[in-house]
């Protein structure tokens, strides 16, 4: 055996620990009784602490040494040499983060994204306080761990974006608001009510379950290597391309949000599930720093994917032109009296909002902004955890002109800090940077694209993406692979090109 298939044997029991932890996460998220958290959370850590433990061995460290003078002459660009950097670079970083400080984290993951469900289901941010400054402070102790220059956001966001900053969000922030506000602010000036209330009418939940279902299965995703459950806020988890789990959630006034939910995670989905075989159980299908199993580039490369299947392709007219029918035969009575384009319509009327979820694709960077800031003061000490509801009230108020009526439409809604993702919300705005961009080079690539899709043929695209983006797993960089693909590093253009070209069609404000 060469040395660099003894660490790869290393590393696949390693990844192998991550799928377990992923297994028990979902099932937290899913099945689990409410009073299991603190019994899962000790579990959690328990696995976490002895997966860490493996990885930053010297086992691991001898491992990468003989592995890396073996490969030293091959070819910089072959997925060893990729799988030994991401290794070493991974390995160099864990070795800074304390055992007993992630572990400590795992286990208050647990619990306290327990009492942050019951805390948004009965509005008492008191309750869910103590938890978040825990919480807190245990993400500022790992952002020294990990080390910065300039801000603590900065070693929290290479968790999830590598080669992103602070500064460098705040500019691309900049650009989106200088296009974005003109734009939202001619829609407003100009929108005219809906004649019929789609969401007046009652959805029966069995029948949207079924809707989901057929889909997400039109896209692609499929369900004989996954399957869809229900969770209190949506999410996707793989433990290989081979098993790969959705969730959705569901309102019986509220088509749209397991329609769209089903369908933004089914794209994370078809990342997961089109990952080369060879790469299953690698260093480049695991996330070394936040002990996943996840296969994506980057967080904002698996955004990229999960934005575009939602709302390029799943809310598009071509889309509901061909599927509406289907639409009609689950809802005759409450679809009535739509129509393909009155449906579409419905599912892209802007307007400002309070839950990110299920906010219009022109306002949405807007609520990924102002949490990213108000994550940005909290880890600066600039604003504390007992002032959060005001900060947030008075930020949703700046952006969307709006005012939450009570916590669980305001500080609650997200799940993310109560299981410690800070650094995580920019992911989404970057996704849909990079949706926009990867959709325009697939078009200008396949220029019988657009036809393909109005026939409800999505293999097309389904293949392309798997070629040029899925297959690789984490064996490029976010930049790197938007580089390779489309020409281009990270920016705006194609973005806001995308929501002035749609928007002002769909509005009449060109």
């Amino acid at each position: 055996m060469t040395a660099y298939d003894k660490l790869a044997a290393h590393i696949a029991e390693y990844h192998d620990l991550l799928c377990i932890l992923n297994t028990l996460k979902w099932d937290m998220r899913t099945m689990m009784p409410a009073s299991g958290a603190s019994s899962r959370g000790r579990q959690l850590a328990t696995l976490t602490r002895h997966a860490k433990s493996i990885f930053v061995s010297d086992d691991t460290a001898r491992l990468l040494d003989a592995a890396e003078n073996e490969v030293a002459s091959a070819d910089s660009d072959s997925y060893r040499a990729r799988a030994l950097r991401q290794s070493r670079d991974a390995y160099e970083i864990q070795r800074r983060i304390p055992s007993d400080l992630v572990a400590r984290m795992a286990a208050l993951g647990a619990e306290s994204e327990a009492v942050w469900a019951k805390a948004k289901d009965e509005n008492d941010f008191v309750s869910f306080k103590p938890y978040l400054s825990q919480m807190l402070a245990l993400n500022i102790e790992l952002a020294d761990a990990i080390g910065y220059e300039d801000h603590p956001f900065d070693a929290l966001i290479l968790q999830f974006e590598p080669g992103m900053t602070a500064a460098r969000l705040h500019r691309i922030f900049a650009e989106l608001k200088a296009g974005i506000l003109p734009l939202l602010e001619r829609i407003v000036a100009v929108e005219a009510p809906l004649v019929v209330d789609l969401w007046e009418a009652e959805y029966d939940l069995a029948a949207q379950k079924q809707l989901c279902r057929e889909l997400t299965a039109l896209i692609g995703f499929d369900y004989d290597r996954g399957r869809l459950d229900s969770a209190p806020h949506p999410f996707e988890i793989s433990f290989t391309r081979d098993d790969v789990r959705i969730t959705t959630r569901y309102d019986a006034n509220y088509l749209p949000m397991s329609l769209f939910a089903a369908l933004h995670e089914a794209g994370h989905g078809l990342y997961e599930q089109n990952i080369a075989p060879k790469l299953t159980r690698t260093a480049l299908t695991a996330d070394f720093l936040g002990q996943y199993a996840v296969g994506g580039a980057s967080y904002g490369a698996h955004e990229f994917s999960s934005r575009l299947w939602e709302n390029q392709i799943g809310r598009s007219r071509e889309f509901w032109r061909r599927h509406f029918g289907r639409l009609q035969a689950a809802f005759p009575q409450q679809m009535a009296a739509a129509d393909a384009e009155y449906f579409y319509q419905a599912v892209n009327r802007v307007r400002p909002s309070l839950i990110r979820v299920e906010a219009d694709e022109v306002t949405y960077n807007l609520h990924i902004m102002l949490r990213t800031e108000i994550e940005m003061a909290l880890l600066e000490g600039a604003i504390a955890v007992d002032d959060l509801p005001d900060v947030w009230n008075a930020k949703i108020q700046e952006y969307l002109g709006l005012t939450p009526p009570d916590d669980r439409r305001g500080v609650l809604q997200d799940v993310h800090w109560s299981f410690g993702g800070f650094g995580n919300f920019p992911t989404y705005t970057i996704g849909n940077i990079m949706a926009a961009q990867v959709l325009a080079a697939a078009h200008k690539q396949m220029p019988d694209l657009a036809a393909q899709l109005a026939d409800g043929d999505y293999q097309k695209l389904l293949t392309w993406l798997t070629e040029n983006i899925y297959r690789h797993g984490r064996a490029y960089r976010a930049d790197e692979l938007l580089a390779r693909v489309t020409g281009e590093s990270l920016n705006t253009a194609a973005l806001l090109a995308y929501l002035e070209n749609k928007y002002s069609d769909l509005y009449g404000v060109n």
